[in-house]
């Protein structure tokens, strides 16, 4: 009898093997063909939960098996350890957010290693130590240098719960609230840092060359919201109030609208305004500022959903002014809107009541005129009982009478451009990307305010910009940073002069946007990265969630392309190939949380039982891509079949002297057939299919070596075979057996087993035989018989012979390998 199988004792002897013997760092130089392989790096929590091993136990399976597979694999972990979550629960704990954060990593670094990982620890990072953020510093400078920075002021998202603002990505669900705590945004009004990501917007919205999910290529394309159309000019006839803000369009600029139908632009009867729109105070007329004063405060309350649901009616003020029609030459009344946002477009829109639904609406409620400027097809002349929003000939339109509405288009912006006041553009629903955040625990802005030379850099000699370890953490509605005196006031880098730091601290989207190039060479002191190590570049396979598609996904490829453009890299996307985990719920099926009672402890499950049978387990609940709930009952199962994998490997059979060539050749067939399934599973991600054949290729090895009838030779390359297909899987246990059995150390560097297409192939198959749709029989024939030899041998089969006795045989209907029909009347 075969030594117990001691999970806990086993799992603890090749951890620290594998760490003693630098196993698992992977060589930058290397005949081998790399494959970078990037799994997404976790946020410090406390703790690795079920979710973590759910993401990370297979993804690990994949590497290694990538790695016996003769690539060089690079492997790496880091920490996300800048941002709310951390800060949060410092100040929840009352600890500082350096301590809570180290604590954690520490404790979550040595749960990976539980975990029995192939992750190359001599290349981690912590993205909140200086080390790290300095260079997200650098990279700021860089893209102020490219006109990619700017600070603007700006109606933001803020959180009052968190006390920061928000970019648009972090503020989810239709009641517009945010990510982290929950709590409906507000819009203020803030001098704010901005990424110019839609710069790159065009680019953004092809996916050449990427093997991504189609789902993830919608949502990033659906994100940005290209839209063609033409942006006009309205000229103003100011109306009253005095000269706005320096920065608010002046009178002389108009109004610019941005619209998909110019061929519309005869048809317009009123301008509407968002209620945030710089020209709002400026076109307002005393008569009317109370009424547009009350109506912009309301609309400040409402969410954006809120404000342009479908259902909501459309309301609107009048702002006392007017604005020219520059085709027409007709005066257009200006409205404030709360339907009109200033995120969108130019947050302006011209209103044409007569071909948009909205418009129609609106005109009727404010009893505006509704001319037709496309007339439908056989229209009576008759005024429109709703909008016609469908292709049509322009009518009342001036020189473009008679022309089909589709020509039409280019026509009129080719008109308006001749003469200065429209262009044909695009316009996006992206918005750039709002960095600034009001909090202690993020990167420090390398920005100093002077009185003399206005904003000024940080020199690049100068950084880091150490966050101050002793400033007061918790949120006031401004940056903590701004009370510590000692941070805020510095000397101005260009006058020597007194001058202030910007307060704020970056997004921690920063930190992730360009982690996977930090590392290739992690304590690089000269740059980012070690240039010298590009050759890893992209990262061949990249996994994660799909909550990160139009965040975190978006914001890894803008960064990309704005480093390519900076000539830092020769690549244009960040990763070739990305897959989305699902995810791991409770037994419960709801998503696991401490409130419902529901959460798995891996470190429960790992005491007992051992890393392996937890890794295994999470991959054989289901399709990895979609998740699903843990079932405790389950694993029970995975014990059994690593117990039998133990037993398989320690315990020969009592061979008999004659050995049974059918029963030999049988085995090896099997091996051959295991192999290919196996590989096939493994590399489409299919973990729960691929642990489901090595359970089978056990069971068939457990009921050969009852017969003892087999090369001994044969049966030892089965059980190495099954050995070696486990070993991403379940990578101690393999390993502890694989030095039993007297192999060299270790399992884990060894080849991948390969296979012989003509073993897989079956030498004979069954043929059902039927008779007018009834089976009359089953015949074994070789694999490779044709048509005519399965059928005559159907005829010739008695019990076929019987059935059809002398009818006409009308038809044979043939399924090669499978069935044979034969119909008679």
């Amino acid at each position: 009898m075969a030594d117990r199988f001691d999970p806990p004792t086993i799992d603890a002897k090749w951890q620290a093997r594998w760490e003693a013997d630098g196993l698992y760092q992977t060589p930058d130089a290397s005949d081998a063909p790399k494959y970078y392989f990037l799994s997404m790096y976790p946020y410090p929590s406390g703790d690795l939960h079920t979710g973590h091993w759910y993401a990370e136990a297979p993804a690990d399976a994949k590497a290694r098996y990538l790695r016996m597979r003769g690539y060089n694999v690079l492997f790496p972990m880091g920490f996300d350890a800048f941002g709310l979550p951390a800060e949060n629960a410092a100040i929840k704990h009352n600890i500082h957010p350096y301590t809570w954060t180290m604590a954690n990593i520490e404790r979550m670094r040595s749960q990976f290693r539980r975990m029995g990982t192939m992750i190359d620890w001599s290349r981690e990072i912590v993205t909140c130590l200086p080390e790290y953020y300095r260079w997200n510093q650098w990279f700021f400078l860089q893209f102020l240098k490219q006109g990619l920075a700017y600070r603007a002021r700006a109606a933001v998202d803020f959180c009052p719960n968190c006390n920061t603002t928000l970019a648009r990505e972090q503020v989810w669900g239709e009641d517009r609230r945010c990510e982290r705590c929950g709590t409906p945004v507000e819009k203020r009004d803030l001098e704010q840092w901005f990424f110019r990501i839609t710069q790159y917007a065009e680019e953004l919205l092809r996916f050449d060359g990427l093997d991504w999910p189609e789902r993830v290529k919608t949502m990033q394309t659906n994100w940005i919201g290209r839209s063609e159309g033409a942006e006009i000019e309205f000229g103003l006839e100011a109306g009253g109030a005095e000269p706005g803000p320096s920065d608010a369009p002046t009178a002389n600029q108009g109004i610019k609208v941005f619209t998909t139908r110019p061929d519309t632009i005869y048809g317009v009867t009123f301008m509407v305004l968002a209620p945030e729109h710089p020209l709002v105070e400026r076109l307002t007329t005393d008569d009317q500022r109370a009424a547009v004063q009350e109506y912009v405060e309301r609309a400040r309350r409402e969410t954006e959903i809120e404000r342009t649901a479908a259902d909501k009616p459309k309301t609107g003020v009048f702002t006392g002014s007017y604005c020219v029609n520059p085709y027409s030459g007709e005066r257009v009344p200006v409205y404030i809107g709360d339907y009109v946002l200033y995120t969108y477009g130019t947050g302006a829109v011209m209103g044409v009541p007569a071909h948009d639904e909205r418009d129609f609406v609106f005109a009727q409620r404010y009893h505006l005129p509704i001319p037709v400027v496309i007339a439908p097809p056989d229209w009576d002349g008759d005024p429109l009982a709703a909008a016609y929003t469908a292709p049509g000939t322009m009518i009342h339109s001036g020189p473009f009478d008679g022309t089909p509405s589709e020509e039409g288009k280019k026509a009129v912006v080719a008109y308006g451009a001749e003469r200065g006041f429209a262009t044909a553009t695009v316009t996006y629903r992206l918005r750039d990307w709002l960095i600034s955040r009001q909090r202690y625990w993020g990167t420090p802005i390398p920005i100093v305010y002077c009185p003399t030379d206005g904003i000024v850099p940080v020199p690049e000699e100068d950084l880091p910009v150490l966050l101050p370890e002793d400033s007061q953490f918790k949120p006031t509605g401004e940056s903590p940073l701004k009370s510590d005196e000692r941070f805020r006031n510095v000397a101005c880098p260009t006058c020597g002069g007194p001058a202030e730091r910007e307060t704020d601290t970056m997004d921690t989207f920063m930190d992730s946007s360009w982690y996977q190039y930090r590392f290739l060479s992690p304590h690089f002191d000269e740059g980012p990265f070690d240039p010298a190590k590009a050759h890893w570049l992209p990262v061949d396979q990249y996994t994660g969630g799909i909550e990160h598609a139009t965040m975190h996904l978006l914001y890894f490829r803008f960064f990309t392309k704005a480093m390519r453009d900076m000539g830092l890299l020769q690549i244009d996307e960040p990763a070739t190939r990305l897959i989305n985990q699902g995810i791991i719920l409770g037994p419960d099926s709801q998503k696991m949380s401490k409130s419902r009672g529901n959460v798995v402890n891996p470190d429960d499950y790992v005491d007992k039982l051992g890393a392996d049978v937890f890794r295994c387990y999470l991959m054989f609940i289901g399709p990895w891509q979609d998740g699903g709930p843990y079932r405790p009952e389950g694993i029970d199962g995975i014990v059994r079949w690593l117990n039998r994998v133990w037993n398989l490997a320690l315990e020969e059979p009592a061979f008999a002297d004659a050995v049974d060539a059918e029963t030999t050749r049988a085995l090896q067939a099997q091996r051959h057939k295991t192999v290919k399934v196996v590989t096939e599973d493994i590399e489409a991600f299919h973990f729960n299919t691929m642990l489901a054949r090595l359970m089978e290729y056990a069971n068939y090895l457990s009921r050969v070596k009852d017969s003892g009838k087999i090369d001994p030779v044969v049966w030892r390359d089965a059980v190495n075979t099954l050995l070696l297909m486990a070993a991403p899987a379940a990578p101690h246990i393999t390993e502890e057996l694989w030095e039993r059995t007297g192999r060299p150390y270790s399992i884990h560097q060894q080849a991948w087993p390969t296979f012989e297409a003509a073993m897989t192939e079956d030498e004979q198959v069954t043929v059902v035989v039927q008779v007018n749709g009834k089976v009359r029989d089953r015949l074994m024939v070789p694999a490779d018989s044709s048509r005519e030899q399965v059928e005559a041998l159907a005829l010739a089969s008695e019990k076929v012979a019987s059935q059809v006795n002398g009818a006409t045989v009308r038809n044979v209907v043939y399924v090669p390998g499978r069935l044979v029909n034969i119909v008679i009347g």
